[in-house]
């Protein structure tokens, strides 16, 4: 093996997880978090969305993550285009300060979750 720059490739049958950071637009928090439970009841339609848990930070009240967990490359694929997430999507769109921050990875290990 040589010792230049690691590559990867993502295996299509391989599990993959996500997590986004949003932040919500000025005095849009409390409508954030309850537009985000919305999408957490949106997403019960996509059943290769394994996990799909959204988490306030303790220590920036207008910050939220979300942990994601994907039984494939097809299920991240199909994420959001059913029409009950296209609308939950759109309506926690309006209430951020920017783009969400998403992070792509493959899980290693872990304990709780089939991997």
């Amino acid at each position: 093996m040589g010792h230049g720059a690691p590559t990867h490739s993502v295996d299509r049958m391989s599990k993959i997880s996500v997590i986004a950071k949003l932040t919500a637009a000025a005095g849009s928090t409390d409508d954030l978090g309850t537009a985000l439970a919305d999408l957490i009841e949106a997403a019960n339609d996509e059943h290769g969305l394994e996990i799909y848990s959204v988490h306030r930070a303790n220590d920036e009240a207008d910050t939220f993550y979300f942990f994601e967990l994907y039984r494939d490359g097809d299920a991240i694929d199909e994420h959001g285009k059913g029409d009950a997430m296209k609308a939950a999507m759109a309506a926690v769109g309006t209430l951020l300060a920017g783009r969400p921050e998403v992070i792509r990875m493959t899980p290693v290990a872990a304990k709780g979750l089939a991997l």
